[in-house]
């Protein structure tokens, strides 16, 4: 049996934009289809800065693999436990933050995969496969081709080590996490700075030299994600449940406030 297609990995390697919603606020399995139907290719499940706990996380992530959109968890850390427990209920994919230097990259991508490819334990029945029995040694390999790891660079020996973490196998995109690596540079905020363009032209070069997708987050003015997209940016967190309910609720707000009575 085939697994659930990983939607995102497949337009990343057809060269495509995968776009991403972050779920940070949402509580309830629809936003699954709600993000699908928005045009999202995959769900940022965000377990590092909401209080989302790992059954609610599950309970979205299975939701997204029957809606038709990949389900991604960003973890709290990079224990085992944290990309195994999600990986083991849904997930398609693991975003592990704050990654510095190739150990740190070689011990999440190891967790998330099977052996040969990584040391991750086997769970039994598989959410990837429909829940279907197919003989281990068949499901552990198709479960590792759908898997999506991914990195967050958010320091500057994060972007200096970019080259290296790039040629870890097993890890799949190198994401820019612009906030924090802003805050690192001490440039809070400031992410028209020619340090910044700078951090995203050396992990676009790193990725594309060795074969893996660049993605960024913390980027959300129109021009700016526009600038990076054409400079070689195909991993994109566009948003969050959060960012966007408030544009739209200040939206109306400010129209309805305009009306003249």
């Amino acid at each position: 049996m085939d697994a659930i297609p990983n939607h995102a990995k497949r337009r990343l390697a057809a060269g495509k934009l995968a776009l991403g919603m972050g779920a940070r606020q949402a509580r309830t399995v629809d936003i699954a289809t709600i993000a699908k139907t928005c045009g999202f290719d995959w769900l940022f499940i965000d377990m590092e800065h909401s209080s989302m706990d790992v059954d609610l996380a599950s309970q979205l992530a299975m939701a997204c693999l029957g809606a038709g959109i990949t389900p991604l968890v960003r973890v709290p850390g990079h224990e085992h436990y944290h990309a195994s427990r999600l990986l083991d209920n849904g997930a398609q994919g693991i975003v592990a933050p704050h990654v510095d230097t190739v150990e740190e990259a070689r011990r999440i991508a190891t967790a998330c995969r099977y052996p040969p490819d990584g040391h991750r334990s086997m769970a039994g029945a598989m959410p990837q496969l429909g829940f279907a029995g197919v003989p281990v040694g068949e499901a552990a390999k198709t479960v590792n081709v759908e898997m999506l790891v991914t990195v967050m660079l958010e320091t500057p020996q994060a972007i200096a080590s970019a080259d290296a973490i790039a040629q870890v196998e097993g890890v799949d995109a190198l994401l820019i996490g612009t906030n924090d690596l802003c805050a690192e540079m001490g440039i809070p905020g400031k992410f028209t700075d020619s340090r910044v363009e700078n951090a995203y032209r050396t992990v676009i070069a790193a990725c594309r030299e060795h074969g893996k997708f660049p993605g960024m987050g913390g980027v959300y003015e129109p021009k700016l994600m526009e600038k990076y997209i054409q400079m070689g940016m195909r991993m994109i967190l566009s948003g969050s449940d959060l960012s966007f309910m408030m544009a739209g609720a200040r939206e109306r707000t400010g129209f309805l406030r305009g009306i003249k009575l």
